[in-house]
């Protein structure tokens, strides 16, 4: 069984998020870069993943996809990192909510922002988000409560729901409120989200180079 961390991306998707939580953990890692319809599709990739998507990881024997598993995983596996709060405390209960909760509802009602699509008033209770209006209501309390999303200290569920916050009021999908756009200044400019980001913004830009090339 092999240490080493492989991360599966590309770097116009949501593999940003995890290419910055590997940045915050200091391990080292190889990265398999993607194409979408392509690579991505392959069969040696869909025998990793089968819905063909990143990101991905791969370490000691086992995969793991879906950007917030993806950052839990991370966290327990280099402890030493300091990612995530103690198991048992009040702060895991904070971790585990709004991490869960940037993975369901936020990313459903986002999607069906950008989609332009709009749940009937008498469907609203068989959706899990509710409305649109519920989730943002949610997310401008939870960032109002303490410096990061579990408390005092920055963990992996920042990295995981503060990107959704990030790319949300970036793309308009998150209606820009004061608390929502100062809790993204808060750790947007972290040295690993800094780091995350400049890697990523060099190979998109490589990759626009290349197909520019005659």
């Amino acid at each position: 069984m092999s240490d080493e961390l492989v991360f599966y991306t590309n770097p116009m998707s949501r593999g940003r998020i995890a290419r910055w939580m590997l940045e915050e953990t200091g391990q080292p890692y190889r990265t398999e870069i993607l194409d979408f319809g392509t690579s991505m599709k392959s069969a040696g990739y869909l025998a990793l993943n089968p819905m063909g998507k990143v990101p991905a990881i791969s370490h000691r024997g086992v995969v793991v996809t879906e950007g917030g598993a993806v950052c839990a995983y991370l966290a327990d596996a280099f402890p030493q990192a300091e990612l995530a709060p103690p198991p048992g405390s009040p702060q895991r209960g904070l971790y585990y909510r709004w991490m869960f909760f940037a993975a369901g509802p936020v990313e459903a009602a986002v999607t069906n922002k950008a989609l332009n699509i709009e749940i009937p008033d008498e469907r609203k209770r068989m959706v899990g988000y509710g409305c649109y209006a519920d989730v943002i209501d949610a997310l401008d309390h939870a960032v109002s409560q303490s410096e990061f999303i579990a408390g005092d200290r920055f963990s992996a569920a920042d990295v995981y729901f503060g990107s959704q916050i990030g790319w949300g009021l970036m793309f308009k999908t998150i209606e820009p409120r004061p608390a929502l756009a100062a809790y993204w200044q808060r750790i947007a400019d972290r040295p690993a989200a800094v780091r995350a980001r400049e890697i990523d913004d060099r190979l998109v830009a490589e990759a626009k180079q290349a197909q520019a090339s005659p």
